[in-house]
């Protein structure tokens, strides 16, 4: 036992401290869903990524498909060999280029997701 009764022990008690604290930090979402500044710049972020992964595909159909009038021009006597490349040579570029697009496009809007949701 102290001997000095100002160092005797006392028991504070007070009202009961909340179980969950509320975070000062707000997800992704939520800013996306309360349309904030920093939403609209995650929103940005994902149409500018698919806007660009557009102009590559674009710039690629242009530079494939821009030179066929040129290319046709010089050889105006092999209409066969027009209809051919159109009909078989171009077929396969369209759909690899068709397929990567959708494939970038769909792996931007994952990250995106994966960003917004905290994984």
């Amino acid at each position: 036992m102290p001997q000095n009764p100002a160092e005797r022990r006392v028991v504070v008690t007070g009202p009961p401290r909340q179980t969950r604290r509320v975070s000062g930090y707000y997800r992704p979402r939520t800013e996306i869903d309360e349309q904030t500044t920093l939403g609209h710049t995650y929103v940005r972020s994902l149409m500018r990524t698919q806007l660009r992964t557009a102009l590559a595909v674009f710039a690629v159909l242009g530079l494939l498909i821009g030179p066929l009038p040129l290319l046709f021009a010089a050889m105006p006597d092999t209409r066969p060999l027009v209809w051919a490349i159109l009909g078989f040579g171009l077929y396969a570029p369209l759909v690899l280029l068709a397929r990567w697009f959708v494939r970038r496009a769909e792996r931007n809007e994952r990250d995106f997701v994966r960003l917004v949701e905290d994984r």
